[in-house]
């Protein structure tokens, strides 16, 4: 059992959701990412995940694609972020899972990559470019190494590939809210509640919903019908003051996330 099924065991036993902040490793530096991990465990977040910057990003919106370009600018590597978090580690709890491309897991080496990211810290990864028809043999290779491997349901897969996905995914599943890139939304499409409540009656996997996700209301409106909620733009966007101060910038995250946390428990 990897600590991310662990969380979940015990939000479900307690009838709490998981708040998920995504974060650029990296932007506009390493010990920054590493305060930021360390702050948001401290307001009360259950788990994060972190962006691993690759050029050529599938899903993301411009403002996550400024913040990988950002910290590949400052020529940030794989084996440097696994350094930095296995070093922030030492006084961190909450699960971590990676964002990655799959293109970068093969150059690294498949189970070069789970055994590396292991040993820094992460108890899972969420693969965005990788095809259910083409996960089965990494899949194999997580479940090896008791390395949870995450995969994204999206507003237009067909009912029988979302099973498949299912299936082949272990943590829990991401579900897309929205249909196109990342990006703060103003509001979330009707049927996201009925789609996911279907998913839910068909697989024992924990589900959380990113994609568009940045106001309170839309925790109250979701949280009821998920076991989690994965905020990135909105926070990413608050981050990217950063490089003018960092305190500031970390302040704004911190504000953005407690109103999220408090919506959580309302």
């Amino acid at each position: 059992m990897t600590a991310i099924d662990d969380l979940f065991t015990r939000l479900r036993a307690s009838g709490k959701k998981a708040l998920m902040p995504f974060i650029t490793a990296g932007d506009p530096n390493l010990p920054f990412t590493s305060k930021v991990l360390l702050r948001l465990q401290e307001l009360g977040c259950s788990m994060a995940e972190v962006g691993i910057p690759y050029s050529d990003p599938i899903a993301d919106g411009p403002v996550i694609q400024a913040s990988y370009t950002r910290a590949l600018a400052n020529k940030v590597k794989l084996d440097q972020i696994f350094h930095q978090i296995a070093e922030t580690r030492r006084s961190l709890s909450m699960p971590l899972v990676s964002m990655v491309s799959y293109a970068i897991i093969h150059r690294h080496g498949p189970t070069r990559y789970i055994e590396s990211a292991k040993a820094a810290g992460f108890s899972g990864a969420i693969v965005p470019d990788l095809l259910v028809e083409e996960s089965a043999q990494f899949a194999k290779l997580c479940r090896e190494r008791d390395f949870n491997l995450v995969q994204l349901v999206t507003p237009t897969t067909p009912q029988d590939r979302a099973l498949k996905i299912a299936e082949q995914s272990s943590g829990f599943l991401y579900f897309v809210s929205v249909t196109g890139i990342t990006g703060e939304r103003t509001q979330l499409p009707e049927g996201l509640i009925d789609r996911v409540g279907w998913l839910r009656e068909r697989t024992n996997l924990p589900i959380c919903i990113g994609f568009g996700i940045s106001k309170p209301e839309h925790v109250r409106l979701l949280s009821p019908v998920c076991d989690g909620l994965i905020v990135g733009s909105a926070i990413v966007r608050c981050l990217e003051k950063a490089c003018e101060s960092e305190a500031n910038a970390i302040a704004s995250a911190s504000e953005l996330v407690s109103s999220l946390l408090a919506a959580l428990e309302s």
